[in-house]
């Protein structure tokens, strides 16, 4: 990794673990109606069966509300986890669990500093795209908005007037991070920074 980018400062935490927005109604798969879906299997191949499912359900899910972290303190309450029709909820171990294997897989994060040793690890970066898609949608963005050799701030990225119908529009910071990364291993990007030292922009070149 660059150590150029390691070190980018953060404007700001997002809070993407709020409530889930009511007006949409996110299409579930006939399994959330399954109620053993629910409840950790005891057999380890109908476990790992159980854990695809609820992986694709959890990026699907968040990709869908464009949650980009999932707090287990609060999620927990969410319908994700808890079919009130059925009156089936998963429980917090297996659902730590369950994120546990999307970190080994690459499809999560935790993040460091979460969470009590007694209560374990609680909040995850949730990749439902992961850096090196956000990498090419980055460089296409660029391309077609003749920003090639302009510098532009984290700010300018991820909110900027030119990010608005964008996917990657309030990208969370962490997930950004290693996007550009990504970019400035591929010689596509550089981190420009002042004669002090402190972090200038971005710099977008074109394919290397």
């Amino acid at each position: 990794m660059s150590s150029t980018t390691a070190i980018l400062p953060l404007d700001q935490e997002r809070a993407t673990t709020s409530l889930v927005p009511a007006e949409k109604a996110f299409p579930y798969p006939a399994i959330y109606s399954f109620p053993p879906f629910f409840t950790r299997q005891p057999n380890n191949q109908t476990w790992l069966s159980q854990l695809s499912q609820w992986t694709s359900l959890i990026l699907a899910y968040c990709r869908f509300h464009r949650i980009w972290r999932l707090d287990l303190n609060t999620a927990m309450d969410w319908d994700l986890f808890n079919n009130k029709v059925i009156n089936r909820s998963l429980k917090l171990d297996t659902a730590r669990e369950i994120l546990d294997s999307m970190v080994k897989k690459g499809d999560a994060e935790w993040v460091a500093g979460t969470g009590s040793k007694a209560e374990g690890k609680t909040s995850a970066i949730i990749f439902w795209r992961r850096p090196e898609e956000w990498a090419n949608i980055l460089a296409d963005w660029i391309d077609s908005t003749g920003q090639r050799n302009a510098i532009l701030t984290l700010y300018e990225i991820a909110d900027g007037d030119l990010a608005l119908k964008q996917d990657f529009r309030g990208i969370d910071p962490t997930i950004l991070r290693k996007s550009l990364d990504v970019l400035v291993r591929r010689g596509q990007a550089q981190i420009m920074r002042s004669a002090d030292g402190e972090e200038a922009g971005v710099k977008f070149f074109g394919a290397s």
